[in-house]
């Protein structure tokens, strides 16, 4: 295996904290039925933080998550995974900046937790992004922009998986089997449906100026249940989330990460 530098493993540990908390977020969500809990990912910290040395391990994904929000600040801005120059890549390039703006939330959200400094009934991720959003100048407009970025994001992720574009990104042993392809199709068209969901709901949040009404993974999810054979499709999405969360740990092990240089950056 070849050395990996400081930055690697910044940005692996922050794939691994991703699953984890997706992991958690399946769990929540298919156990909910059958009581009490929100599946959402402020829920999945605080399943963490009732644990023995619960702060500690807490503490540790807050560390993997700002690793990620580092890795995901490259590829927007230092172009790590080589995007060309072209209104794809840029929007893909923003759609990341985006995801680094989530975790953010979620991520200054943990730490508070861990350090006992923060509210239990605070907002993270995407339900405290719109709340700062919209209070920002022309914060409906950039509000309405992280939507369409989220739906843009979401269609891509099903294509990602439906076409199993992620193999581009990953060095999977021949040996791994069709076990993990399954994994990561089943796991990014699960995610890009909610984000798709989610990205309706900033849009919305951004048209009535509330938000109260952007919604995350929870309200995604409740919404999903409202369908027809809504419970068969709630407990498909919820499984397929929990997928997504075995392939942050895919992601962590097997992902191409280059550190961007200066030369991609000016792409």
């Amino acid at each position: 295996m070849h050395t990996q530098s400081p930055f690697q493993w910044l940005a692996r540990s922050g794939y691994a904290a991703r699953g984890i908390v997706y992991v958690l977020v399946a769990g929540i969500a298919l156990f909910s039925s059958f009581g009490s809990g929100k599946p959402d990912s402020k829920s999945a910290l605080h399943v963490v933080l009732e644990q023995p040395l619960g702060r500690f391990w807490l503490g540790l994904i807050a560390l993997g998550l700002l690793g990620f929000i580092a890795w995901r600040l490259a590829q927007a801005f230092g172009n790590a995974d080589g995007h060309p120059p072209t209104a794809k890549g840029y929007g893909t390039r923003f759609g990341l900046l985006v995801s680094a703006l989530v975790y953010t939330s979620l991520a200054i959200y943990a730490s508070s937790v861990a350090l006992g400094i923060g509210s239990k009934s605070g907002s993270g991720g995407e339900t405290g992004l719109s709340a700062w959003l919209i209070e920002q100048p022309f914060g409906r407009y950039l509000l309405a922009g992280v939507g369409l970025a989220t739906i843009g994001a979401g269609i891509a992720q099903i294509l990602k998986g439906t076409g199993r574009g992620y193999t581009k990104y990953l060095d999977i042993p021949h040996t791994a089997g069709t076990a993990i392809d399954w994994i990561c199709m089943y796991g990014l068209a699960a995610r890009g449906i909610i984000l798709v969901i989610t990205g309706v709901f900033f849009l919305y949040a951004a048209f009535v100026v509330d938000p109260g009404q952007a919604g995350g993974i929870s309200d995604a999810l409740d919404w999903v249940r409202q369908l027809p054979f809504g419970a068969i499709l709630y407990v498909a999405v919820a499984i397929g989330l929990f997928a997504f969360g075995l392939y942050g740990f895919v992601e962590s092990a097997y992902r191409r990460i280059r550190p961007p240089t200066i030369a991609s950056s000016m792409r």
